[in-house]
């Protein structure tokens, strides 16, 4: 696997960013006053998959990046079932559902084989070449 300096060079990171990009023009047009808590909750939960990456990247220890990855793939769920939730109240239609959930399948995937690679690497993290 190749060595990455920043977390903005990481193709997980890339895909959770589109992902919440592509929320966010998905939730624009949806009226606060009548659905704003749902529709707030979903795009907060968006973001955390995203920072849970770059913030246990940051933290230069692979046990605590694998603790942010699985936050990260917990966020997953949780937005997946938030989609359902939108769904089911009339707040998106089919296909932006089968749209996003379309996004969010590889993001889930890659979390798992991220994970699971480091969890096998001898690289324990960049606090410990110091």
């Amino acid at each position: 696997m190749a060595t990455y300096n920043t977390f903005e060079d990481l193709q997980i990171w890339q895909k959770a960013r589109v992902f919440n990009k592509q929320l966010y023009s998905t939730f624009r047009g949806i009226d606060d006053r009548s659905n704003g808590f749902l529709k707030n909750h979903i795009l907060k939960t968006s973001g955390s998959i995203m920072d849970n990456i770059a913030e246990g990247f940051e933290r230069e220890g692979n046990k605590e990046f694998i603790q942010f990855l699985y936050y990260s793939k917990g966020s997953v769920g949780e937005i997946r079932s938030q989609l359902y939730r939108a769904f089911d109240n009339e707040l998106i239609d089919e296909n932006n559902l089968q749209a996003l959930n379309k996004l969010l399948d590889p993001i889930n995937i890659e979390l798992a084989y991220f994970i699971t690679y480091l969890k096998k690497s001898e690289f324990r993290g960049n606090k410990f070449k110091r």
